[in-house]
């Protein structure tokens, strides 16, 4: 993690939490944030809010602004279907709380991950989300984020109806379409393709690094 300006803040980060992917512990996260005078910073584990809590507590300690949120993953079809062609097709959608009400639909999205959508992960999909929406905002995700599978397959009509229909589930000007640059060369061809897509539909563009350990050495 790095930043170059005060105001920049992290927004996909993936905690000690996101088991057997996540390198990032609580208290030095948060120490780093201060270090680079960062005004928050978000978690978003995978399919997890298991460390929120204590996230948010020591971070209101800290006067670093909490942003809760977390990255789920989406069943290519609903969350009742089980085939291996669904456990394949998964994909990722970055949902972060803009207020108490978005946080409440975070935790009912992630109950019924785990009661009702699990299979191999914890699952959402179209229909539980457009049910559980209000207070979201939604960002496009990694290289595994469903516009981006679609963009790196070309199939562009298909990026741009998925995009569309994530636009109105959460509302106008809650869905971001999300651009990463970690020297991975698929990364930049969809980058590509994800600045033409937000030309064509207005969705505005986030950037954002996919955090998953806390300094480069940590690597």
């Amino acid at each position: 993690m790095s930043a170059k300006t005060s105001n920049f803040v992290h927004l996909h980060v993936h905690t000690e939490y996101s088991l057997l992917d996540g390198a990032i512990r609580i208290d030095p996260l948060l120490n780093r944030v201060c270090e680079l005078k960062m005004p928050g910073v978000a978690i978003t584990d995978h399919g997890t809010m298991f460390g929120v809590i204590n996230f948010y507590e020591k971070a209101v300690q800290k006067g670093i602004t909490p942003i809760i949120g977390c990255e789920c993953y989406v069943a290519p079809r609903t969350i009742h279907d089980r085939t291996p062609q669904d456990q394949e097709g998964l994909t990722h959608l970055l949902l972060l709380a803009e207020n108490m009400t978005g946080y409440r639909n975070l935790l009912k999205l992630s109950t019924i991950s785990y009661l009702a959508g699990h299979y191999y992960k914890p699952r959402i999909d179209h229909d539980l989300l457009r049910r559980h929406a209000d207070g979201l905002i939604g960002l496009s995700a990694c290289l595994k984020g469903e516009v981006c599978e679609q963009l790196m397959a070309r199939d562009v009509d298909r990026a741009e109806a998925t995009a569309r229909t994530y636009r109105e589930i959460l509302g106008e000007g809650n869905y971001f379409l999300e651009m990463q640059d970690h020297g991975i060369p698929a990364q930049r061809e969809v980058n590509e393709a994800i600045r033409d897509l937000s030309r064509r539909t207005e969705i505005p563009l986030v950037l954002s690094n996919d955090c998953h350990y806390l300094r480069r050495d940590d690597a």
